[in-house]
């Protein structure tokens, strides 16, 4: 039996903190370019009721999002003690390429994977490097894919990361901006053979919605009046993401689960995007609701949103990463233990994945 088997991880914190109150200035204006009229620090006091952030983190203006994805790659394969060059895939998650500070343009070409794998120094031609782009959802469909590869006997190793700049993309006028953050994670993935008991990737669920949901996140203009109209900016519908997502997570997660064949009560955490920790406990929630359990376990799902903010793709894995090597005192991991991933994002896309420590 082939499982997909993590065996290493490592992330990328950014050293600078931008705090609610460094917003507590801002004026902020709505889709219309009306200035709203509630004070700004009313603002940033109501945005961290409904989110769980306080801050959140922005890498240093001489790195783009190839640079930290690096830094977290590096971690991962010393955390597995892999030699590089015996990498099958390198898969590299992100949305928006790497952004020069002080741009609003993205450049991916060459590939993020290409230039890791530069950066890197791997020589092997039979390492493939390629990008994903899935919308928040994509590190984890990076490793969807790379089970893929190892089931069908293509690959046996891969690297997979997550890395953004987000805070190189969002519009500072616009109250949503202060979702965003910076960050990479990544992990080494490795084909084993195993039996039932092993430990490994045991299932997986992914959807698309791509109808009237196709924009609930896109690229807009700036919501100051007089702004330059030909340059884009992240931009959601807060409210329809909210109510997609918990309509339709939950059971993308039940699925998975199902799947696996295991209980909802063999389940000992859930790594679950960071995107905002009211809609993450909503969905959990909802999620053992489906079970007929009307409370989640407590310490169920570890979060890393209130100090880290959402960083997308990087979410996930940083978050893996930090409850691994024991930054996180009430959130441990055993060998046997099963873990649910899941995210929600651009697309729109759910993914979840089952997963024996």
């Amino acid at each position: 039996m082939v499982r997909a088997v993590i065996t290493g991880t490592g992330s990328y914190i950014p050293p600078f903190i931008q705090t609610n109150q460094d917003f507590a200035q801002h004026e902020f204006f709505t889709a219309e370019g009306q200035l709203l009229p509630l004070d700004p620090k009313e603002v940033v006091s109501k945005f961290k009721k409904i989110t769980g952030i306080e801050e959140r983190r922005y890498t240093t203006d001489n790195l783009n999002a190839s640079n930290i994805g690096y830094e977290a790659a590096k971690k991962a394969i010393e955390d597995s003690g892999t030699d590089p060059e015996t990498l099958d895939q390198i898969i590299v998650a992100h949305n928006f390429g790497n952004v020069i500070k002080d741009t609003i343009q993205t450049a991916a070409v060459p590939s993020l994977a290409s230039q890791l794998k530069h950066a890197l120094g791997i020589r092997n031609p039979n390492c493939i490097g390629y990008d994903i782009l899935f919308g928040c959802p994509g590190w984890l469909q990076g490793l969807i894919q790379a089970d893929a590869y190892f089931k069908a006997g293509m690959a046996k190793k891969a690297l997979i990361i997550g890395t953004e700049t987000l805070s190189r993309v969002i519009d500072m006028y616009d109250r949503d901006s202060m979702i965003y953050s910076d960050g990479a994670g990544a992990v080494v993935l490795e084909r084993k053979e195993g039996d039932e008991n092993s430990s490994g990737i045991l299932a997986f669920k992914a959807q698309t919605h791509s109808l009237e949901e196709v924009d609930y996140i896109n690229m807009g203009m700036s919501y100051c009046p007089g702004s330059n109209p030909g340059i884009r900016y992240l931009k959601m519908k807060g409210r329809k993401v909210y109510e997609y997502a918990l309509k339709h997570v939950p059971n993308a997660m039940k699925a998975c689960l199902d799947q696996s064949g295991k209980s909802i009560h063999d389940l000992k955490k859930i790594f679950i995007h960071q995107a905002n920790e009211k809609m993450d406990e909503a969905i959990v929630k909802k999620f053992y609701q489906l079970y007929g359990i009307e409370t989640p376990p407590v310490n169920i799902m570890p979060m890393s949103i209130s100090w880290l903010g959402n960083s997308s793709v990087a979410t996930i894995p940083t978050l893996l990463d930090l409850v691994r090597k024991h930054q996180f005192p009430e959130h441990t991991l055993s060998a046997g233990d099963i873990i649910l991933f899941a995210s929600v994002g651009a697309g729109m896309n759910i993914n979840a994945v089952c997963y024996r420590y």
